[in-house]
């Protein structure tokens, strides 16, 4: 088994379509359906059932598919890792982040991880929960940041953060009248929440607090990002649940920020890790972590209008 075996073995599983992975390869097929047969040979299993019509993956293809991406990545982290030290760099930390959502207090983190450690290379990745965890567990990063401590054996899942779960409101809406919405007048209206393939620690916690209601959501579209989900609210499209640092950081106007009624939900972020004892580079990055506070949140969301309140976040 050779890489060009894995590289083809990639492209046609991700593409489905011996065609279109040979471009993407920039070969013709017949060496790549040559190179997937030998692939098959090696391994005593077919990878793949080909028809006139489709291409898909076996049971062993899709168990081959969860392992291969990781390989490409070590190996990409092994030449990162050479360059960093070929540039003056003695150490590297790889953090990783899921949920879709960048942890509001990072750039404070970082800065100070700079500031500090300026010798160690700090590498950033985003991926879903699921691929952090395994990544996690297979020593592809070092530590990670998510909204879930669903986390598996091996892991390490330490509540680090906490911010108020927030609804976020178009200007001029009728909940306006509200300082602080109860959570059976937010449901009269439709969501936009963040899709659970894409940000699923953070789905889970907006899901316990709906729950706490007999009515069900109206979720009128599930998005990747915050971004988008302040962009649909500013339009007037739909209300936001996101944490407070998130819609005081939005770029969007016509965006205001209300509680909600009774206790607040908080959105708790984790810090994962290994279960082993940590490196000096990561135990002092943990310190760092525990060292940071919450955010100044004192930005206005939106400029004034006659028929609003502002909140203090």
């Amino acid at each position: 088994m050779e890489l060009r075996h894995l590289r083809c073995f990639l492209a046609v599983a991700e593409e489905l379509h011996f065609a279109r992975a040979a471009e993407r390869l920039h070969m013709e097929q017949s060496p790549l359906s040559r190179a997937i047969k030998e692939l098959e040979e090696s391994l005593g299993e077919q990878l793949f059932v080909r028809t006139s019509r489709r291409t898909r993956l076996t049971r062993a293809g899709r168990l081959f598919l969860e392992h291969v991406p990781r390989i490409f990545t070590a190996l990409q982290q092994a030449r990162d890792s050479v360059k960093a030290a070929s540039n003056g760099f003695h150490g590297q930390l790889r953090i990783v982040l899921s949920d879709g959502i960048t942890p509001s207090r990072l750039p404070a983190l970082l800065a100070m991880c700079r500031q500090e450690e300026p010798e160690v290379e700090i590498r950033l990745f985003e991926v879903p929960l699921s691929q952090q965890i395994k990544g996690l567990q297979d020593d592809l990063y070092d530590v990670g940041f998510a909204q879930s401590d669903d986390v598996g054996d091996g892991l390490v899942a330490k509540a680090v953060w906490s911010d108020p779960l927030m609804v976020a409101v178009p200007a001029r809406h009728p909940l306006l009248t509200y300082k602080r919405i109860p959570l059976d007048e937010v449901l009269r209206y439709p969501l936009v929440l963040c899709d659970p393939q894409v940000c699923e620690g953070h789905a889970r916690q907006v899901e316990r607090v709906l729950r706490r209601a007999e009515q069900e959501p109206m979720i009128a579209e599930r998005v990747a990002s915050c971004d988008l989900m302040m962009a649909l609210v500013s339009a007037g499209f739909a209300l936001g649940l996101a944490g407070a640092p998130y819609i005081t950081a939005s770029r969007e106007s016509g965006v205001v920020a209300r509680p909600l009624a009774g206790r607040s939900p908080m959105l708790t972020t984790y810090l994962l890790h290994r279960e082993m004892e940590a490196s000096g580079v990561l135990a002092r990055f943990i310190e760092r972590v525990e060292a940071i506070e919450s955010p100044e949140t004192t930005r206005p969301l939106s400029p004034p209008q006659p028929d609003q309140e502002e909140v203090d976040l």
